[in-house]
């Protein structure tokens, strides 16, 4: 039976969900309120997508917010950091989702769509969790979880893998340098199912291959990763840091 006298496992914690107005980012912002964090959700363009989410989060509980903000914009994250503090009053928890996908070769690639993909995946990460850090500092028990992907370990997804095997590189160094006041972890999923038909139409050989080739014989699911990365957020996980979590089914399991 469930002790409803215990408290929710993030109650009076308070997080900003990068990315958050949709798919993943949005399942993030409703587990993180579900267990009891107060979430400020980030978003980019659509107001109505975000403001849509808030409406989701108004079922567990109030003060929920959300802010606007390029995560690739070192101006636009201090003030997007600084909005969500002082709507949340302080802060504990920071989930770099954002970061858009591309697959073009690297040596195709033109320089708008590598600026594009690492500036959001890489560069983002460092910016959010850089202004993030005095507040961190500042908090009991603070986290970081930054979203790394199965393509960190491919060696033919373009600039989008080889900005998410630095952003566990990244993950590595800033668990060392936000010690001992937070935490830093990543989470990195294989294919994740809601997306696989966003995939087909970048590469239809490659979404038929994961299927094939994941040993479990099913995708992770957004509300799968969004449960990990909110317990991976609580006391459970307290030493855990520096470390990248693979939710890929065994996918990226060497094999002959």
């Amino acid at each position: 039976m469930t002790d409803i006298s215990k408290p929710a496992m993030l109650d009076g914690r308070r997080a900003i969900v990068t990315g958050a107005s949709r798919n993943l980012g949005a399942e993030i912002a409703v587990a993180l309120a579900r267990h009891g964090a107060k979430v400020a959700i980030n978003y980019r363009g659509s107001v109505t997508e975000a403001e849509a989410v808030l409406a989701l989060l108004g079922d567990y509980g109030t003060g929920h917010v959300a802010v606007a903000g390029d995560v690739s914009s070192s101006a636009e994250v201090t003030s997007m950091m600084e909005s969500a503090v002082a709507e949340l009053g302080g802060l504990d928890i920071v989930v770099n989702n954002a970061g858009p996908y591309g697959a073009t070769p690297i040596m195709e690639a033109d320089e708008s769509e590598w600026t594009r993909v690492v500036d959001a995946n890489l560069k983002g990460t460092w910016l959010c969790t850089r202004a993030a850090a005095p507040y961190l500092r500042d908090s009991t028990d603070g986290r970081v979880v930054n979203l790394s992907a199965v393509s960190a370990r491919v060696r033919n997804r373009g600039a989008y893998g080889l900005a998410k095997a630095a952003v566990e590189v990244l993950t590595e160094e800033l668990a060392l340098e936000l010690a001992p006041h937070a935490t830093v972890n990543a989470v990195a999923p294989g294919q994740v199912a809601e997306s696989l038909n966003e995939l087909s139409s970048y590469d239809q050989e490659w979404a038929q291959a994961v299927r094939d080739r994941t040993p479990r014989g099913r995708l992770v699911t957004r509300v799968e990763l969004a449960e990990a990365i909110a317990i991976v957020c609580g006391a459970t996980f307290s030493s855990m840091t520096g470390t990248t979590l693979r939710f890929d089914g065994g996918l990226g399991l060497n094999r002959f």
